[in-house]
C-alpha cells in the first residue's frame, strides 16, 4: 500500500465510514489537532526522563490515538471496530496528576513556563491540549461527540502542567513566578 493515494488532492479527506469532507472540516481540525499532541507527546517521551514516565507517556499516546479515532467516525452503522476511551483512563491521568502533585510545592502564582526543554515541551502540549478540547467542544455542539474524549482532553492538559512542574523539580529548575507589572 502506498502512502499517497491521491484522493486528497482536490482538498478533501475521508473520515472513517468513508464519507468526504474538506480538510479544513471541524472534525478534521479536531482529530488533526489531537494528532499534532500525539507528536509532542513522543517528544516529552523522547528526552532524558524516568523510564515509568516514558511508558505512561506511550500509554498516553495509545489514549490519543484512540481518541483520534473516535474524533474520525462519521457513521452510525458501519462495520468498524474503533477502540474505546473510558472513565478508568481519565482516572489513570488523575491517579498521575494526584502521585506528582505529592512531590512539588503548592503553587501561590501563575508561572512562566521555561527552564529546560523538556519542562518548555510540557507546557507547549499543554496548550495543545487545550487547543483540541476546544476543538472536540466546538465540534460537539454540531455532532455527537463521546464525551469521555472531552473529559480526558481537560485531565491531560492538567497532566502536562503537573508533569511539566515535576520535571523542573527533577532537572532542579528555578520556577519564576508572574509578577504582573500593575
Amino acid at each position: 500500500m502506498k502512502i499517497y493515494t491521491r484522493t486528497g488532492d482536490s482538498g478533501t479527506t475521508a473520515l472513517i465510514g468513508g464519507k468526504r469532507v474538506p480538510k479544513y472540516d471541524m472534525r478534521i481540525e479536531a482529530y488533526g489537532t489531537v494528532d499534532e499532541l500525539i507528536s509532542w507527546t513522543g517528544l516529552i517521551r523522547d528526552q532524558d526522563i524516568d523510564e515509568n514516565l516514558i511508558e505512561f507517556l506511550i500509554s498516553v499516546q495509545d489514549r490519543l490515538m484512540t481518541c483520534a479515532s473516535i474524533l474520525a467516525v462519521d457513521c452510525d452503522d458501519c462495520d468498524i471496530s474503533i477502540p474505546e476511551l473510558r472513565e478508568e483512563d481519565v482516572n489513570s491521568l488523575e491517579l498521575a496528576i494526584d502521585k506528582m502533585e505529592e512531590e512539588t510545592e503548592p503553587l501561590s502564582s501563575f508561572i512562566l513556563p521555561g527552564g529546560h526543554p523538556v519542562v518548555s515541551f510540557c507546557h507547549i502540549a499543554r496548550n495543545v491540549c487545550r487547543r483540541a478540547e476546544r476543538n472536540v467542544l466546538r465540534l460537539s455542539s454540531d455532532v455527537s461527540t463521546d464525551s469521555v474524549v472531552i473529559k480526558y482532553l481537560n485531565r491531560l492538559s492538567d497532566f502536562f502542567f503537573v508533569l511539566s512542574r515535576k520535571l523542573g523539580k527533577d532537572f532542579k529548575i528555578v520556577e519564576i513566578p508572574w509578577s504582573p507589572k500593575l
